[in-house]
Order: structure tokens, then sequence, then C-alpha cells
């Protein structure tokens, strides 16, 4: 929640509000399980229906054997390489599996999807770099079981009557990854060639739209496979124009032989490329201690065991096994805040009851304890130009992607103001850097009581965050970039303020609180 009180939100940004909060509670590889996992059982639903027509007894026995020897062999292949097996990643590629291949009792069949199954395992491992896998493990298990013959991928998963269920998980994935612009990329290349060509064999464009969207796989490979975050690039152009390449590769035809296209091909394709653009794969961090921000905010270094390649204001993916699941998984995203060129590698994190099992075993770290960081991410980067002026918005502990523009000094020639809204003064985190950062400040807290020393009162009429508290503040807010950073529902309260205010663009970066 917001540390002071917002305008009462138009009821679609309400809605908004509240949906970010509820797929906050899950991590993407969660809710990605959890779509996949209903569409099974809507598949299910359908076969018995008669929508389908692959029988009961075949689906069944394909699902089981999808799930069971993805699992199993994650199992069995990651003590082989000396790493824990990550249970929810080997589930999703399981059921992703069982949407690639067709349902069937036929020995050959079932010999191919076994086989694709076991490959896929042993790409995370095998096809990796410094422990990072460079593709996606369905699409490598589909094409290489299909270079053998045995079988080939399907993608039955683009079946109209599956469309029902699929458009809306596609839809909530895409929402929580923040992924909507690099699937619509995609699609519209990638329609645009196929209903071209469709168009050129004689259909009209409405039934070549429907079968480019409703019978083709492009929705659910965008959805579940394209955005896979580890393995994208970590910029916001850099998968744009991934997007673009894949739905060329996707789309037109080819074939060399034993290398016809293929989505799984197209994938692949996708995937060196991103590896190549990216944080090429995972880095050891050596636990070294942490220091109390205020009484809720903490922050954990870390020494990595090489040097980690970010651009300030992006985020690291920690890997934290746990005995205990809360439900949420155990990779979890947080804002780096120290700078590029420092030895350590550092994250504020909220550590105020109730914790999560994830902030448990960041808690319970000793010295010379280690972690992995899986991968590095994010836009919520200053523009190019450091004649372009800024308008910094931090709720809570939002401000922690801040802290990596101060410490790299990435603001001290930047016209830049920064307000931080906080609960009381003892809860305004890194108050010394801000102190030093050469910048503007504002503070607002919500209990009245008086900001740290050397940072200066954010005040204004009324007790509302709205666009006239903002221009009160900042008179040139429509002249300034601005960057609102914080939870679901303070972002989504602070952002409308600003366009209120006449802020032009607006960055969001919304912690899950987890």
């Amino acid at each position: 929640m917001s540390p002071v009180e917002t305008p009462k939100a138009p009821l679609g940004a309400s809605l908004g509000a509240r949906l970010d909060t509820a797929l906050g509670r899950f991590t993407m590889y969660r809710l990605v399980l959890l779509v996949l996992a209903v569409l099974a059982v809507y598949s299910l639903v359908l076969n018995a229906l008669g929508w389908l027509t692959f029988g009961i007894p075949e689906m069944l026995a394909h699902l089981v054997l999808c799930l069971g020897l993805t699992y199993a062999s994650n199992r069995a292949l990651a003590p082989l390489f000396r790493v824990r097996p990550h249970s929810e990643s080997s589930l999703i590629t399981g059921l992703l599996l069982y949407f690639l291949f067709w349902p069937s009792f036929a020995p050959l069949d079932v010999t191919g999807v076994a086989l694709a199954c076991v490959l896929a395992s042993a790409s995370k491992y095998a096809l990796a770099w410094r422990g990072r896998h460079i593709f996606n493990a369905a699409a490598a298990g589909a094409f290489m079981a299909g270079l053998t013959g045995l079988n080939i991928a399907t993608w039955w998963a683009a079946t109209p009557a599956m469309l029902w269920v699929l458009v809306p998980g596609v839809l909530l994935v895409l929402h929580r990854t923040r992924k909507f612009l690099m699937a619509s990329v995609f699609l519209a290349v990638a329609t645009a060639i196929i209903t071209a060509e469709l168009l050129q064999a004689g259909m009209s464009v409405g039934m070549a739209l429907w079968q480019s969207l409703a019978q083709r796989p492009l929705l659910f490979f965008v959805g579940f496979m394209l955005t896979e975050p580890l393995t994208l690039p970590p910029r916001r152009w850099q998968q744009l124009a991934l997007a673009a390449v894949v739905g060329v590769v996707f789309a037109v035809p080819y074939n060399f032989g034993f290398l016809a296209n293929s989505p799984e091909a197209a994938l692949l394709l996708g995937n060196v490329i991103a590896f190549l653009m990216g944080q090429r794969g995972r880095v050891l961090l050596r636990f070294t201690g942490t220091r109390p921000l205020t009484p809720s905010t903490t922050e954990f270094s870390f020494e990595p065991s090489r040097p980690v390649r970010f651009v300030p204001g992006q985020y690291m993916e920690l890997d934290l096994p746990h005995a205990k699941s809360d439900g949420k998984g155990r990779r979890r995203v947080f804002s780096l805040t120290g700078s590029p060129s420092e030895r350590l590698v550092k994250f504020g994190v909220r550590t105020a009851e109730p914790l999560s099992a994830a902030k448990k075993v960041l808690l319970s770290l000793n010295p010379g304890d280690e972690v992995t960081a899986t991968s590095v991410g994010g836009d919520f980067v200053l523009p190019r130009d450091p004649r372009k002026p800024v308008l910094l918005i931090a709720a809570g502990i939002g401000v922690t992607p801040y802290l990596s523009h101060v410490s790299s000094g990435g603001l001290r020639e930047r016209d830049t103001v920064l307000l931080l809204l906080a609960r009381s003064a003892d809860e305004v985190a890194y108050a010394d850097e801000l102190r030093a950062a050469g910048i503007r400040v504002l503070v607002r807290v919500a209990d009245g009581s008086v900001p740290p020393s050397g940072l200066a009162s954010a005040s204004w009429e009324g007790t509302r965050v709205d666009g006239e508290a903002i221009r009160a503040l900042v008179p040139d807010v429509a002249g300034r970039e601005v960057y609102v950073s914080g939870s679901p529902a303070s972002v989504a309260s602070l952002r409308r303020a600003a366009k209120q205010a006449g802020a032009a663009k607006v960055h969001v970066d919304s912690f899950s609180g987890y």
C-alpha cells in the first residue's frame, strides 16, 4: 500500500492495480505452471466433450509420461552436474511437451516423446554456459527428437477450441511479465507473413487471419516460450528486435533437407541471439554480510565469482532454494543497489514480518555461504542523454533501484528530483547516500514526523498524492521523464498522479512484495 493517501482510482485503473497485486503473489514460474496446468485440465475436458479426438487414455498417459519423465530426469541429472534441481521448471517443461507432441500409444511416438523429455532436461545442463542453460528446454528436446525421426512436434495446442482458456492464460502471463509489447511485435510480424501467404493461396482476409491466430501456434509460442525470462536478452529494445527476427524465422517457409522451418527451430535461433546479447551464464554470489537500513529493511552484500554486467536500475534474479515451499517458487528478483564498478553486489530488501520463505533464506545466510544469480535484466534505466531532466518517485523500499544510479554517480550531472514517500522518518532507507547524492531530495512522511536531517520535507495542500501535489513540488514535471517505483498499488496510483501532473512519459518498476 502507498504510505500516503492517494486519490480514488478509476474503475479500470483500480482493477488493474488489484490484478497486479493478485498476480504479484506468484512468481512468474509459478504463474506459468498454474496456467499450463489449467490448460491441461481444460484439454481433457474438451476431449471428454468430443472437441478433441485423441482419447482420454492416450491423453492421460501422455500427460503422465511428459510430467513424470521430465521431473525424474531433471532430478537424476542435477546431481551429476552438481546443481540443485528446479522442480517447477521441470514441470513447466513437461507441460509444454504435453502440448507439443500428439498423444498416442504408438510405440515409436511414445519413444520419441520420452526421448524429447530426457533431452529437454539434459539440455538445461549439457547445453549450458557457466551453469546457465542457453536454450528453451522444451524446444530443444522437441527439436532434437525430431532430428531422430521418431516423432515430430505438432504443437496441437493450436486448436480453436483451446482458445477460450488459452487466450486469457496468455494474457495473464504477458501482463505478469510485462511482455505485451514484445508479444505484439512477434505477432504482428509472424501474422503478417502467414496471412500474406494464405491470401496468395486464395483465402479471404478474415479466414487468413483466423487460420494464422487460431490454427497456428503463435499465441501458445509467444505466451509460454518466446518470453521465457532465462532465455531473453536484458533490455527491452533487444527483446523487441529478437521478437521481430524470431517472427520472420517462425513464419517464412524453408527447407534445407534435415532442417525445415518449425516453431522450435525459430525459438532456438532466438535463444542463441539472446545469449549473445546478455549476461552469459549464472554467477555464484558469496555472502559477505548485511546492514540494517531501517527497522523493516535490510541490505544484503555479496561478492560475485566474476564481474557482473548490469546497467544502473536493473535487477538480478536469485535462486534461493528452501526446504519448505511457500507457494511462490525459489527464484526471486531484487533491484541492484550498487554501482557496476563496485566489487560487491548489493540488494536492499524489505524484511518486516511476515517473512516469505525466500527472505528467511537470505536472513539465515552466514558469511561465506553461496547463492546463485541466474539472470540480470530490466529497463528501469535513465535516458541516455544526460541533459534530459528526470523526476524519480519512490514509495518505501521502491527507492532501491535509484540507489544504483546514485552509487554510480549517474545523477550528479543530470537535473534530478527524487520524491520519496515513507510511513515514518525512521523508514527512510539510504538517508546518508541520498544526502550525499548531490540531487534535490524531497521526503513525504505519512505520520507527520520530521524527515532525516539534510533531506527536505515535501509538503502540499491535503494528504493525497495527485497531479496538483506533484505539480506544486515540481512545476516543470511536464518537461521531465518520470520514474515510479514501489508496490503494484503504489505504482498504479503514483503513475496516474504523474500523468495528471502533465508527465508525458512515465517508467514504472513494481515490487511484488515477496
